[in-house]
């Protein structure tokens, strides 16, 4: 096959989205003849798209040097600004500045005005945004956006409204945020956009949504995007960031074996031309690991996830309250809010709820259940709703009103099971329950505990089924067994004797296997570890006589 037969079905691989096909044919053609700096940047775009991203950047770069050879200028510029973006998603920071500076350099030779100067101002744009300073983000993407539609550039334009998006979100101003996201996705699923741009805008406009606690959103554009993927099944770069956002929907479903499948798969694609995918990957698998009590496992995920260089946060903080210490929780998490765009903010104050409670400093609790309460009034969607009436209920029942905790904790428990989130629901119960018993309605009150621990088992999540238990029996040391069927009581009591496993079942008539699945059981329901905690609770709770 000659060099242009070669680049002739490169170029039509390239055009019909097959990405395999289009890095061979013009790398066989290149390696017959070279390429011209248009088909060099075209090869880059395929062996980045397919996961290989070390000889992608190679190629961009000769890519720009073959535009500087034929005095093109912009295309010279083009290529430096996606090395940049590229560069940047890697984390390599020096080399981005670098290209950056080379990129302002050869758009300020430009003898006019060409598309190109919005491409420079993009990952500049980006830096503002990063950096803390939003509003003069959304000046630079607003000027990216009107020369995107100047020039009739539709990926340029994109970009803009996408930033614009990200930068109204920062500054506070959810729905009008939502909306540029909802506009730009007009773009994304019309086929209007090549293929770079609409991975970056599906995966930033899910992720922001997610922040931003719409759910709906978030559901709609992550099937999309799996779609997306389907259809380009050797797109490596973008599709483990679509499984990091599936595991958490996943997660938010209850459907925590397949989060965990979904983490894991983004974990292996974060290696393999989508770098970051490894910060939701191991952040999603670590908020299984805690909620399920592994708490040792949650903590070395939560550090890959921080390899990414984003903190892991809020789970992070509520790793340590899982752990008793409620005073390190704290400091962590208003240290983060504190540092926080208003965006991000907002996506920690249930935890920052929880963990005030937990000190207790009521105040500061009553004060973020304010700021979330705000925002459900700003944008009043079924999630945020449900978080602001959840974390204001929990505040009010400690405030010594359960009658008016219960009635914005029912409102918030019928949103998460429209929604469909059984955990948060499972805790809205627990809460219910409390203001139940405050009010002197002990009957109602165990019914709402028994429900709640049974959802929580239901989803193996020991901690919380642990926390359902403790309010059940609430005898306190009068030999009740809680959440426990008679025989494993009896189990119990004999695991609190010193009893191995073949005595027990002995005594009980029972196989050794048995006798295992009711400790197992037995740990689960208690939210146990060991045999030793398990003996301290048989004793506390007047179950060792």
């Amino acid at each position: 096959m000659s060099a242009e037969t070669g680049m002739d079905q490169g170029r039509s691989a390239f055009r019909e989205h097959r990405w395999t096909d289009a890095f061979q044919n013009f790398r066989d053609a290149d390696q017959r003849g070279g390429l011209p700096a248009a088909d060099l940047e075209r090869l880059a775009t395929a062996e980045i798209l397919t996961g290989n991203t070390d000889a992608g950047l190679d190629t961009l770069t000769r890519a720009h040097e073959e535009y500087l050879m034929v005095g093109d200028l912009a295309g010279a510029a083009r290529c430096a600004a996606w090395m940049v973006m590229h560069l940047t998603n890697l984390g390599e920071m020096a080399r981005a500045g670098g290209w950056l500076a080379r990129g302002q350099k050869l758009v300020s030779e430009l003898p006019a005005p060409d598309p190109v100067q919005g491409f420079i101002l993009v990952p500049m744009a980006l830096g503002k945004l990063y950096g803390g300073d939003p509003q003069a983000a959304l000046q630079m993407f607003s000027q990216v956006a009107d020369i995107g539609q100047r020039f009739q550039d539709k990926d340029l334009a994109a970009f803009g409204l996408l930033g614009a998006g990200q930068s109204t979100l920062a500054l506070g101003r959810a729905e009008e945020g939502l909306g540029m996201f909802d506009e730009v996705m007009v773009a994304v699923t019309a086929g209007e956009l090549s293929a770079v741009p609409s991975g970056i805008i599906y995966c930033a406009v899910i992720g922001n949504c997610q922040v931003a606690f719409d759910l709906e959103r978030a559901l709609e554009w992550t099937a999309a995007l799996d779609s997306w993927c389907r259809e380009r099944p050797d797109t490596m770069a973008f599709s483990g960031q679509c499984q990091a956002h599936r595991a958490e929907l996943f997660l938010l479903h209850g459907a925590w074996s397949e989060a965990l499948e979904a983490a894991a798969v983004a974990q292996g694609r974060s290696t393999k031309g989508d770098p970051w995918a490894l910060y939701g990957g191991y952040y999603q698998q670590a908020e299984v690991q805690r909620l399920t009590g592994n708490l040792d496992a949650a903590e070395a995920s939560y550090r890959h996830a921080a390899r990414s260089g984003h903190e892991p946060q809020p789970g992070l903080a509520l790793l340590a309250l899982a752990r008793g210490d409620a005073h390190q929780a704290q400091s962590m998490i208003r240290r983060a809010a504190g540092l926080a765009d208003i965006a991000t903010r907002r996506h920690l104050l249930p935890a920052l709820v929880q963990i005030e409670l937990a000190v207790p400093d009521l105040t500061a609790a009553r004060q973020a259940a304010e700021e979330l309460a705000t925002f459900a009034r700003e944008c009043p969607r079924p999630m945020i709703r449900a978080v602001a009436g959840q974390a204001d209920g929990a505040v009010t029942l400690e405030e010594r009103d359960p009658a008016a905790a219960a009635q914005v904790l029912r409102q918030a428990w019928q949103l998460w099971l429209e929604l469909g989130v059984p955990f948060q629901a499972a805790c809205c119960r627990v809460l219910i329950g409390r203001a139940c018993r405050d009010l002197g309605d002990e009957t109602s009150a165990l019914m709402e505990f028994e429900a709640a621990h049974a959802e929580f088992l239901e989803l193996k999540a020991a901690p919380a089924a642990a926390w359902a238990a403790s309010l059940m029996d609430h005898g306190e040391g009068g030999g009740v067994a809680g959440p426990l069927t008679r025989r494993e009581a009896e189990v119990l009591r004999l695991v609190a004797s010193g009893q191995g496993n073949r005595k027990i079942a002995a005594e009980l008539y029972l196989s050794e296997k048995t006798v295992a699945r009711h400790i197992s059981n037995i740990f689960l329901k208690l939210g146990l570890s060991s045999r030793a905690a398990a003996t301290r609770y048989a004793f506390e709770h007047g179950l060792a006589g």
